[in-house]
């Protein structure tokens, strides 16, 4: 992170956008789980034992660039994924939750992103940090009535590495590119990436692509080490 910090610093006097720019973006991620959740030392499978799937994936950007000297432009990113299922545990207990039981199991992970970041290299190239707020919730329940229930949280303000690239094809409108946030410290990591094509009408801006985000977190005695990934389509506007 300090080396990231001080390219920043260097990059900041030159690098600016030409003129204000607003854009906005909505996708939808067709994402597959596969990991596994820990509280007071029980560990559960979230893909084989509990059978989570898909239910809701959302995900939304906003940013704002500007010709000024050393500020940096803002990127606004909001990521909401829930999933559930119903399994059955096995010859372990896991938290309050017998062994053996069938369960019926919600995932709700939600991820708020402040980046700031310059662009360099004639603007092919993103440079910058970002501050991700990680707010994570599994809900296991014994399926039968009035039985046992855990909760397994982790919250937390993460600083990440930002890195964005794009590279515009001898096709007009089209480009490809990626982008990620990164960090890695004291056992925690996250690695968020995602690959593209795009097309570009007038302002409209079409992408696909294939996003990965692994999480590997723990909040006391709670901890989610997850994987998901899978391709993503998206639409926006540019200004």
């Amino acid at each position: 992170m300090v080396a990231v910090a001080g390219s920043l610093a260097l990059a900041a006097p030159l690098a600016n956008a030409d003129v204000v720019g607003l854009g906005a973006s909505v996708n939808y991620w067709d994402s597959e789980l596969s990991g596994d959740a820990g509280t007071n030392g029980d560990v559960v499978d979230l893909e084989n034992t509990l059978n989570l799937d898909s239910d809701t994936n959302a995900n939304a950007s906003v940013y704002f660039e500007h010709p000024v000297p050393v500020l940096p432009n803002v990127k606004l990113n909001y990521t909401l994924i829930e999933q559930s299922g119903r399994g059955e545990l096995g010859l372990s207990d896991f938290d309050n939750v017998p062994a053996g039981v069938p369960v019926q199991s919600e995932l709700d992970l939600e991820q708020l992103d402040l980046t700031l970041y310059y662009e360099i290299l004639d603007n092919w190239v993103n440079l910058g940090l970002t501050a991700r707020d990680v707010d994570g919730e599994l809900i296991v329940r014994e399926s039968a009535a009035n039985g046992a229930v855990s909760q397994t949280d982790i919250d937390g303000v993460i600083p990440m590495g930002y890195l964005a690239a794009r590279f515009d094809l001898p096709f007009s409108g089209v480009s490809v590119g990626g982008e990620g946030n990164f960090v890695s410290y004291d056992g925690d990591s996250i690695n968020d990436y995602s690959l593209y094509g795009q097309y570009e009408f007038a302002m409209l801006q079409v992408r696909a692509g294939y996003r990965q985000l692994a999480i590997d977190y723990e909040d006391d005695d709670d901890r989610l080490d997850v994987d998901i990934d899978d391709p993503f389509i998206s639409a926006g506007v540019a200004f």
